[in-house]
């Protein structure tokens, strides 16, 4: 019994002895057990296994009750189930100093504020730890007194006391705690969500814009060459135009006039106006015509 003992206070103990007893033939006869039992409406653990497995072979020793699964309803009828020799509660609770037998200097009821009763007991404290200095400058007992407590040890378990009370107190707020660190801790994470996703959508921004610049200099820059190419042959037609003026003026025979006669309607109106009737054309009429063009 005593290695029993030893073992479930094993950090790492072993497996139970009777797992060998888990074997596929033991299942089996537990079923059939089972079946046979049921009908009947007895209780396994009353049951005479021998005799109702008469017909079959290897029937154990040992009650086949054992290899049956834990009833968990209970399990939760009680409360609490055993483990390696410790027991564990279904449900957590915190026990108050109350329920285990102590001196309980708040109130119970979590509903209740309690910051007065902590700051009484935080009182008491200081000014038993302040008797306990005093008493301690106070001179040993005579021998008529030694049987009797001394004075400095009454305010160490008062003190004891005190301090129980707050821990105890202060233990019963951690779920409260940890419910607004979670909180806090989820706030932060969904702040640094926002703005992680705020920096993406001015990232795309930025690139958006930064390739509609680029599209629109690119634009920019045909646009410019193409005016400095019209700029160019504007500059040569007034040039011509400007060495036709030093030579006189240019009249349109009727030569010229029955030659261009089939693309009269492709020419420009002034120059079709020159066709049809043979006029002088001058510089400045070169220069307005190219200015349109």
């Amino acid at each position: 019994m005593d290695e029993e003992e030893t073992e479930l206070r094993n950090p790492f103990p072993s497996p139970p002895s009777h797992y060998q007893n888990y074997t596929t033939r033991n299942l089996k006869l537990l079923s059939l057990l089972r079946e046979r039992a049921e009908p009947e409406g007895a209780d396994l653990s009353n049951v005479n296994q021998r005799s109702v497995l008469s017909d079959q072979s290897d029937v154990p020793e040992w009650p086949l009750v054992q290899l049956e699964k834990p009833r968990v309803d209970w399990i939760l009828e009680e409360g609490h189930y055993t483990v390696f020799g410790d027991t564990w509660q279904v449900k957590e609770h915190i026990t108050s100093l109350a329920e285990q037998g102590r001196h309980q200097m708040y109130p119970s009821d979590p509903a209740v504020d309690r910051r007065p009763a902590l700051l009484a007991i935080l009182r008491s404290m200081l000014v038993t730890y302040s008797s306990l200095l005093g008493s301690l400058l106070e001179p040993p007992n005579t021998r008529s007194t030694v049987n009797l407590q001394p004075e400095w040890q009454r305010y160490v378990e008062w003190i004891t006391v005190l301090s129980q009370n707050l821990m105890a107190a202060a233990n019963e707020l951690r779920p409260m705690q940890a419910r607004v660190n979670l909180e806090m801790m989820m706030t932060q994470q969904l702040e640094l969500r926002r703005e992680e996703t705020k920096q993406l959508h001015l990232y795309v921004e930025c690139s958006n814009h930064h390739r509609m610049r680029t599209r629109f200099s690119n634009l920019t820059e045909t646009l410019n060459r193409k005016c400095d190419e019209l700029e160019v042959k504007l500059a040569e037609l007034k040039s011509s135009a400007a060495r036709i003026n030093s030579h006189g003026p240019v009249k349109v025979d009727e030569r010229v006039s029955r030659k261009y006669e089939k693309h009269r309607f492709y020419l420009p109106q002034r120059l079709q106006v020159a066709v049809d009737s043979p006029t002088v054309i001058t510089a400045k009429d070169v220069a307005k015509w190219a200015e349109e063009i």
